[in-house]
């Protein structure tokens, strides 16, 4: 047994292609990827990409990895992003990750657009070798799931994505609205359809549309289901949206109500404040996830 639920991936890349005008498909390949596992369709990973003087990540394949990053003085670290799989083959060892790219503004887009094949990184996520509790993700529904909404910007679309196949392959789907915010149209991606699934682009080159705008619109335009269960309004913790880490995960066991959010903490501060503070609907019911700050690098 290992002795680490996460560990560290030596991988180079092997593929990169343009999905569309602003999400491009890394394919990483490496020995290494036959220990990595995924456990949900938004399974996080942290991807370390070389500092600005082309120095690569040198972390040891050890326990100690992330004290020896910590360690590190802050401008001999190699710049960390984490990011969702969406897709695993251990057997052909094989990792594929969707990137948000936005020209040379930041170390992920910047390699994610200039790097070529044969070029390595290293990685960190998910350990198939560890026998114990593995976390990372947060799209966990209840088996009794009769009504779903998700709602996500770009930065989500690679877990929704992977959250709509998954559904498809179940026997029985759920009713589910889902609304993700877009650059543009041409962005939208091919992803599975069924009956009683209403999906909706929001484009932001539609209007003079600022981030996070249409998401917040489409929770405050959702009708939710009778199964959304009310408790009554409750002042979440506030949440300083320039600092704090806005990570609400639902524990819906006896639930066949589900939310799914994630996107611009700006935008998901809102959301959650009207889910809850205004609406009342019982926060174990919601999973809600900053996955970013407009204006702020993130790790």
């Amino acid at each position: 047994m290992s002795e680490t639920p996460y560990r560290v991936f030596n991988v180079r890349l092997a593929e990169r292609r343009l999905l569309t005008p602003n999400m491009a498909r890394l394919v990483f390949a490496g020995a290494d990827l036959a220990a990595m596992t995924t456990l949900a369709p938004d399974q996080r990973i942290k991807l370390f990409f070389p500092r600005e003087d082309g120095t690569p990540s040198a972390l040891p394949v050890s326990p100690d990895y992330l004290k020896v990053y910590k360690a590190l003085p802050p401008h001999q670290r190699a710049p960390m992003r984490t990011y969702t799989i969406r897709a695993i083959d251990p057997a052909r060892q094989l990792l594929t990750v969707d990137f948000v790219v936005h020209g040379d503004n930041g170390p992920a887009s910047r390699w994610a657009m200039s790097a070529e094949p044969g070029d390595r990184i290293q990685i960190t996520g998910p350990n198939k070798e560890y026998d114990g509790e593995i976390a990372g993700f947060d799209w966990e529904p209840p088996p009794g799931l009769s009504d779903l909404l998700i709602i996500g910007d770009e930065t989500a679309l690679p877990a929704i994505a992977g959250i709509l196949e998954q559904i498809a392959l179940w026997e029985v789907k759920p009713r589910a609205t889902v609304r993700v915010e877009l650059p543009c149209m041409e962005d939208a991606q091919p992803v599975p359809s069924w009956d009683g699934l209403d999906l909706r682009w929001l484009p932001r080159d539609a209007g003079n549309h600022g981030y996070g705008e249409l998401m917040a619109g489409a929770a405050l335009a959702a009708d939710l289901p009778g199964s959304a269960r009310r408790t009554g309004p409750a002042q979440p913790e506030a949440v300083d949206v320039d600092k704090d880490t806005l990570w609400d995960r639902a524990a819906p066991a006896d639930n066949s109500f589900y939310g799914w959010i994630a996107g611009e903490t700006a935008a998901v501060s809102r959301i959650r404040t009207h889910f809850l503070g205004e609406l009342g609907i019982d926060r174990n019911q919601l999973t809600m996830m900053g996955y970013w700050r407009y204006g702020k690098a993130h790790a």
